[in-house]
Order: C-alpha cells, then sequence, then structure tokens
C-alpha cells in the first residue's frame, strides 16, 4: 500500500514520521513545497519524493498537510485524476473544512473522505486524533488509518458535527497546558527554586495528575477533593484559583479556540466558491 503526505510542516512530518514506521521507504510518497524539507525528512526517517502528479495518482492514502483555505483548490486542480480513483482514501487535517465541502470538489462519490485532528504530542508518541469519516469510508480503511498512525497516539472516532468541539479541547489544548505549566513554573521560582526544578517538577505534576485521572477512572473534582485537608494549603490554593476565575477562563479560552476553528472553516468555503 502506497501512503503519500502532502505538507511537511510541524503536523504532517510528526504524522509521516509515525507513518515511516508502518510502510516501507518507497512506499512512502512525500511531497512539499519546499523540496529541502523533503530531503531533510528522508534523511531521517525514509520515503520517496515524489510530486503531485504521482501521489494522486498512484498513492492508495493520502494526508493532505496543508491549509485549510488551500485544499479545496488543490483538489479541484487534479479533480480530472481524483474522478477515476476508486481505491483513494484522502485524509485533511485541515481545521474547521468539511467533509461535504471536499466531497463537492472531488464529485467522486467512491472516493473514502477522512479528518483528523492530531495535537501537538503525536511528535513524541502521545498526541490525541480526533477522526470522522464520509460514508463510503468502510472500517477496514479506518483500521489502516489507525495502523498507520499507531505510533503517533491514540485515535478517537466522532461524528463530524463534533470535529471542531474536539479541535478546541485536544487540537488547542496543549497550548492552553504549556500556559498552566509556565505560570506554575513562575509561581516556583519567585518563591525560591531553580527555573529547571520548578518548570521540571509542574510538567510532571500535570503528566502524574493526567495519569491519575485515566489509569483511575475517577472524576476529576474527587480526585482535586482528596488532595484538599481541611484547612490546609492546597484548599486556600483551589479556593484563590476560584476567585480569578481559572476555570471559567479556561472554559471561555476553548469556546474562543471553537469559535476560531468554525471561522476557519468558512473562510476555507468561500476559498471553494472563487
Amino acid at each position: 500500500m502506497k501512503v503519500a503526505f502532502i505538507g511537511l510542516g510541524n503536523m504532517g512530518a510528526s504524522l509521516a514520521k509515525a507513518v515511516a514506521k508502518e510502510v516501507d521507504a518507497q512506499d512512502l510518497l512525500l511531497f512539499n513545497r519546499s523540496p529541502q524539507k523533503v530531503q531533510e525528512f528522508i534523511s531521517q526517517y525514509g520515503g520517496t519524493a515524489s510530486d503531485l502528479e504521482q501521489v494522486f495518482q498512484e498513492a492508495e492514502v493520502i494526508f493532505l498537510g496543508v491549509q485549510p483555505y488551500q485544499i479545496c483548490p488543490l483538489l479541484e486542480e487534479y479533480q480530472g485524476i481524483l474522478a477515476q480513483r476508486s481505491n483513494l482514501l484522502l485524509v485533511s487535517m485541515a481545521a474547521g473544512l468539511e467533509l461535504e465541502k471536499m466531497a463537492d470538489v472531488i464529485q467522486n462519490d467512491q472516493l473514502g473522505l477522512i479528518r483528523i485532528m492530531p495535537n501537538t504530542p503525536v511528535a513524541i508518541g502521545q498526541g490525541v486524533i480526533s477522526l470522522a469519516r464520509s460514508q463510503a469510508v468502510t472500517d477496514q480503511q479506518v483500521a489502516q488509518v489507525n495502523q498507520l498512525l499507531s505510533g503517533a497516539g491514540a485515535l478517537y472516532e466522532i461524528e463530524e458535527k463534533l470535529m471542531d468541539p474536539a479541535t478546541a479541547v485536544a487540537g488547542c489544548g496543549p497550548a492552553f497546558v504549556y500556559q498552566m505549566i509556565e505560570a506554575m513554573a513562575d509561581a516556583g521560582v519567585s518563591l525560591g527554586l531553580s527555573r529547571e526544578q520548578a518548570l521540571k517538577m509542574a510538567a510532571e505534576t500535570f503528566h502524574g495528575a493526567s495519569q491519575m485521572v485515566l489509569e483511575t477512572g475517577e472524576h476529576p473534582a474527587r480526585l482535586r477533593d482528596a488532595v484538599c485537608s481541611p484547612g490546609g494549603s492546597t484548599i486556600a490554593g483551589v479556593n484563590r484559583l476560584e476567585q480569578v476565575g481559572l476555570r471559567g477562563d479556561i472554559i471561555a479560552g476553548v469556546e474562543a479556540a471553537y469559535k476560531r476553528t468554525q471561522e476557519m472553516g468558512q473562510e476555507a468555503g468561500r476559498n471553494q466558491i472563487r
């Protein structure tokens, strides 16, 4: 099976690195506007440099790692080839771009279309990948994608209407977590810890707390309460965070990310109309 990547930006390259472990080098076709990026990737992980025509003609799975507004014009440019393909699966990682909009351009009901939204920890194999599929996509094809991306992290299949919320929570979420880790480390430094100590302690605390949620299955509120001794320092800190509105600010941040994701999808749709 030949697998192709169009676009080797941060996210595309991270996923391609995982896929490179699952397919032979000659079966991993790579295209990027900058040929240098392709050669750098091949030198580290393997693969074969390709052009767009070869990609659309030969690959059985194509990961589209370009900007949302670029997807539909790209598919339109190669519509002649796409109209003749039947054993092809297109996997888009473009935020906000609906499957229906891509289908309207391709005009081939036999092609399988998948939307994924990975987050940045896929770079170290610890990512979260949301997935939605068109009706033409079989369970076997989803299993293939799952296998190809197994080295990137956990894959969650959801309804397409939930892709934008999933993007806001999991796709954008790492940036929110990084901000909180940074803030906790800054506080530690102000209280006397070294920068290195504070940063590692904060990051490991987030890691351990996350694992507690996943492995125990307990609601975060119950786990939080277990740390809060009556009249203790933890409950004092928790109360202060409630007073300054941390919970509400996090919710507002996720909602803002969700709104922008929807706007990006609308912008991509307008570009298609042009």
